[in-house]
């Protein structure tokens, strides 16, 4: 098996080796030309976007600059995806994304891990295990998911959180480690933040919508 195959199976593989490292810098080759691009070029930027991601729908932004092992090659955004600067996309094995969801400022998707025993450790070897986050969720600033994650549809993870463990759906989920605060539920489809109420108008306009 090369070590390509094993990238997906989650087996200890050489990141380095020949078979994989040639296409690897194509892909980086792309990115850095994806990060250089102007501001007003946001065509542009969405015509490279479907050449470096796996899947990606329509309407989604990447505010540049965005890192990833593989200039996105494994990664699979749905529709609406928005992503502010510095996301950072470890995407050595696959990473999901759906609908909707939102990364704030400098958060980190980590699919890759290196094996505790130093002597793996000492000889690069690595492991990798694909992340799924769902729909409509929100990850905030400095959030980290770490690899083999699984966060639900709808959930909203507080800033600076370092999500270790699956996170279920319609959960706002805060700390290090990552833990389910409270769930989404009446409170907030009042109340946007604190006690500052939902306009009237935005109500009516979400409520349309769903009907």
């Amino acid at each position: 098996m090369t070590n390509r195959e094993r990238m997906h199976c989650g087996m200890l593989y050489y990141p380095s080796g020949d078979d994989v490292m040639t296409e690897q810098l194509e892909c980086l080759d792309k990115l850095y030309d994806f990060n250089q691009t102007r501001p007003s070029e946001l065509d542009k930027r969405a015509e490279m976007l479907k050449e470096m991601f796996a899947e990606i729908g329509e309407d989604c932004y990447i505010e540049p600059p965005f890192h990833a092992n593989w200039g996105g090659k494994h990664v699979h955004f749905g529709k609406g995806v928005y992503a502010n600067f510095n996301l950072t996309m470890v995407d050595d094995t696959h990473i999901y994304v759906g609908d909707y969801t939102m990364f704030g400022p400098n958060v980190t998707v980590a699919t890759a891990g290196h094996p505790i025993n130093p002597e793996l450790r000492s000889k690069a070897y690595q492991y990798n295990m694909p992340v799924h986050i769902g729909k409509n969720c929100w990850l905030g600033a400095g959030v980290v998911v770490l690899p083999g994650v699984t966060i639900g549809d709808n959930t909203v993870i507080g800033a600076g959180s370092i999500v270790t463990k699956d996170i279920p759906s319609n959960v706002v989920a805060v700390g290090n480690p990552c833990k389910v605060l409270r769930e989404i539920g009446e409170h907030d489809r009042v109340f946007y933040y604190k006690d500052k109420k939902i306009d009237e108008e935005i109500l009516k306009l979400i409520e349309g919508e769903n009907e």
